[in-house]
């Protein structure tokens, strides 16, 4: 009898242990996803390369992905005063976390693009409005003025294509609706760049990515803007 009773208890205990491991999972499963940004090769690279940079102040910050990366934004804009800090590959939630390389620079201003990353590894609509609005909040807290863009949609020839713009839409409304309630500057680039819901073929070597005729086009709405910050 008491064998049993003492096998009982240590089939009890291995399912209290099993039934922790279960919920330790599920209450952190959301947080697990959003470190995927760590195992981005280039995240890592390109914030040692910010240890590196020696740039005191940029009176302008433009924060964003390869979209962002992928642009020489001083030699475009004819600017000296710009500093880039897009990253290839990465997601709103690595944004969250090298916030502080943009708070180094002292910008007056801070050009906000991204989610598509997001959005192709299954993250949620909802946590990345999340991001972007603590993102927003967060540079606000530091007398930054912040710029929220559209996130570009990709070209019908790009895999989940139709279904990815449809996501799109939905975060690049929510993004316009945040900022007109909360007086931030909203540049929808897509405007510009799609048709017809799409990322005009014309406009991208790959699908994702602009061509320089597709920031010729971009490039225009940023400095409006800072033209308009008297920048």
């Amino acid at each position: 009898m008491i064998f049993f009773i003492m096998k009982s208890i240590r089939f009890m205990r291995i399912a209290i242990v099993l039934i922790s491991i279960v919920t330790v999972y599920n209450d952190n499963g959301q947080a697990q996803n959003a470190l995927r940004y760590l195992k981005n090769q280039n995240y890592i690279v390109q914030l040692g390369m910010y240890d590196l940079f020696t740039a005191g102040q940029a009176d302008v910050v433009m924060f964003g992905n390869s979209l962002t990366y992928n642009a020489n934004w001083s030699e475009i804009l004819n600017r000296k005063n710009i500093a880039n800090r897009g990253i290839a590959s990465d997601i709103t939630a690595g944004y969250l976390h090298r916030l502080g390389y943009v708070y180094k620079l002292r910008p007056k201003i801070c050009f906000i693009e991204g989610g598509v990353n997001d959005l192709f590894s299954n993250d949620s609509v909802k946590n990345i409005m999340h991001n972007f609005i603590s993102i927003v909040d967060s540079l606000r807290s530091h007398d930054i003025v912040p710029v929220i863009q559209s996130t570009l949609f990709v070209a019908a020839k790009y895999p989940r294509a139709k279904e990815k713009n449809k996501q799109i839409r939905t975060l690049d409304e929510l993004l316009a609706d945040f900022a007109s309630k909360h007086a931030i500057e909203y540049l929808d680039i897509n405007l510009l760049v799609s048709h017809n819901g799409f990322l005009r073929s014309d406009l991208t070597y790959d699908g994702i990515h602009l061509n320089a005729r597709g920031y010729a086009l971009w490039a225009p709405e940023v400095e409006r803007v800072l033209v308009k910050h008297k920048l």
